[in-house]
């Protein structure tokens, strides 16, 4: 529990009347989607990889571990108080003595001791919530945003964040990596929706003075920076900024190639340690002369040096190796899919928060909706905390292709209730990369899972329905060469209407009928928020930040619910695994965009939110 929340719930206790016992009240519910790990267990093993043995108990998230200089602690990144919530933590090398360091509602992660033990450097979120280098003096508490300065911060248009400190040797300097002033761009060109990360290495004094760019290369991200035993040089992995996607990607990561390389931080000299194909990331001097990483995904998973030691092939993520180079200390991630409702950490004292899977809707009876993505894409209805589940709609019975299903290209997506609550609109087909060569159709049923048939012909890849507040139509959008944009269908006619021609996507009728809600591509890195009215006037964009805003959602008081990047990434986005959009948090807004505010600060891809009422 936060500090801020126990106080209410302290004081709340002081003016109660004697005897009195207090009434708990169920709290509201804010259902959310969310794309990360499901659990990570620290695991220390020798650095020739014999002796492995897991290094804490338990099932939850930790991660990102680093060994105190003199080698008598290891730190570590956990959400022990809270799915979303990293905090920091210090054990002992045997596992014994945990203890809190930073436990806070921000991000806080990253986190490396200076060399005398005196201070903490660590990646947070806090006060703007922008990923910034923040140090803390242990003995006196206090706390410094070391890239909070002006001189040090970047255009705050584009990503603008910093990532991944290291101490040099005599503690004067901290090296790091920042996308600062660099631009939003899209993969593959910019024709992608996801954005891809263009880092550089830079250093600055533990005082805040001196702060330079010492390692950068057009169009390449530059990451996880290190110091040599001897302060002179520090080493980091390098590749093309395009292949950011593809390393956090479960179908590009074996094919993306990066490099070890070093410079020297006086004259710059560079040196690449390494050559051929595979993803390489996380390096680290373990000698002098010798230095580890970690080499992510194909065949050749695992433990790596530039000499001497012997590959170790292990499905791991983000090893730290010991002062004297014996040990390494790692984690090992699971990703099976959160189960539904269960419990996250909320930011939110007026409700709680809870995983659900994608594209939920609730009815006005009180059923929820949504599709079974972590299962094959069908169809389910539920209690909203699901109980008396029915798949009213399976995606193994039709003639979808069954290896598309199983890789969620292909299903049952973003069903929709009638307003009376006796249909559902979903959009059957094939999706995300595997639309351009295959078919989608807006279908209905009711809501015992009869009647099911098609509202559109197949002619155009179309989907994403949602029904008019009095039920005689329905917004979907489409897409094809020529033929883009939001359509209405009239029901009792079977006519269809222009709503709009543009690169329009994730339709929704306000609860009142008068707007629909929807995203933009406004150029080739951005997409934005904007609303209409049914008859195609008043057309307003909500959002401008240069970051993607996206799958908006009405609540039933009429504001609206989406995901935006506009605070950047949380962590280097090489590091990610089985995400598109790292960095994406949920925001709420007024129907005409007014009085935005975040509602989840993780370091995970956040969306997909709904409000259930207690």
């Amino acid at each position: 529990m936060n500090r801020r929340n126990l106080l209410k719930i302290l004081g709340a206790g002081l003016i109660m009347p004697a005897g009195a016992v207090a009434a708990t009240r169920r709290k509201d519910v804010m259902l959310m989607n969310r794309i990360g790990p499901s659990a990570s267990q620290l695991y220390i093993a020798n650095a020739d990889g014999r002796d492995e043995r897991p290094f804490l108990s338990g099932n939850g998230l930790d991660y990102h571990a680093s060994f105190s200089p003199d080698g008598q602690s290891i730190l570590f990144t956990s959400e022990r108080n809270g799915l979303g919530q990293a905090d920091i933590f210090r054990v002992r090398p045997d596992g014994t003595d945990v203890t809190p360091l930073i436990s806070h509602p921000s991000v806080d992660d990253a986190a490396v001791l200076s060399p005398d033990g005196t201070r903490l450097a660590f990646v947070s979120t806090r006060n703007g919530y922008r990923a910034n280098i923040w140090v803390m003096d242990l003995q006196t508490g206090k706390l410094r945003n070391l890239t909070g300065s002006a001189r040090v911060q970047g255009n705050k248009a584009g990503p603008d964040c910093f990532f991944r400190p290291a101490w040099s040797p005599d503690g004067r300097w901290l090296a790091f990596s920042s996308d600062r002033n660099t631009p939003w761009r899209g993969h593959d060109n910019g024709r992608g929706w996801e954005h891809t990360q263009e880092l550089s290495i830079y250093i600055i004094g533990a005082d805040g003075r001196g702060f330079r760019r010492i390692a950068a290369r057009p169009d390449y991200c530059l990451g996880s920076p290190k110091w040599s035993p001897d302060g002179r040089r520090v080493v980091f992995y390098e590749m093309l900024t395009e292949s950011t996607w593809g390393a956090r990607r479960p179908e590009g990561v074996a094919s993306v190639v990066s490099q070890i390389v070093s410079v020297d931080v006086a004259s710059g000299e560079r040196i690449q340690h390494t050559s051929g194909p595979g993803l390489k990331v996380f390096p680290q001097f373990v000698t002098a002369r010798i230095i580890g990483y970690h080499r992510k995904g194909g065949l050749d998973e695992g433990l790596a040096y530039t000499t001497d030691i012997a590959a170790i092939h292990r499905v791991l993520r983000s090893p730290a190796w010991s002062p004297d180079g014996r040990q390494v200390v790692y984690e090992k991630a699971s990703f099976r899919p959160f189960a539904q409702n269960q419990p996250l950490y909320s930011w939110d004292p007026e409700r709680d928060y809870r995983h659900t899977d994608v594209f939920p809707g609730l009815s006005r009876d009180g059923k929820l909706v949504l599709t079974e993505k972590a299962l094959n894409s069908s169809i389910a209805i539920m209690d909203p905390d699901g109980s008396d589940r029915q798949r009213i709609f399976d995606v193994s019975r039709t003639h979808l292709n069954q290896m598309q299903v199983a890789h969620g290209m292909a299903g049952a997506f973003a069903p929709a209730w009638s307003p009376d609550g006796q249909w559902i609109a979903f959009g059957l087909g094939q999706w995300f990369q595997a639309r351009r060569t295959g078919k989608a159709v807006v279908m209905r049923m009711r809501r015992d899972g009869s009647a099911v048939e098609p509202l559109t012909d197949g002619t155009v890849h179309s989907g994403f329905p949602s029904y008019s507040a009095d039920g005689q139509q329905v917004v979907y959008r489409v897409w094809g060469e020529n033929n883009m944009g939001l359509r209405i269908l009239d029901l009792p006619t079977r006519q269809t209407r222009v709503l709009t021609t543009a690169y329009d996507n994730l339709p929704g009728w306000s609860p009142d009928g008068g707007r629909i809600v929807f995203t933009r591509r406004v150029d080739d890195e951005n997409y934005d928020i904007f609303t209409i009215r049914p008859n195609g006037t008043g057309l307003k964009r909500l959002t401008t930040s240069g970051a993607n805003d996206g799958h908006a959602v009405w609540t039933a008081d009429g504001r609206i619910m989406w995901s935006s990047g506009i605070y950047g990434f949380r962590d280097e986005a090489a590091l990610y695994d089985n995400t598109f959009q790292p960095y994406g948090q949920i925001f709420i807004m007024n129907a005409d965009g007014s009085h935005k505010r975040i509602l989840t600060d993780s370091l995970w891809e956040d969306s997909m939110p709904l409000y259930v009422p207690a």
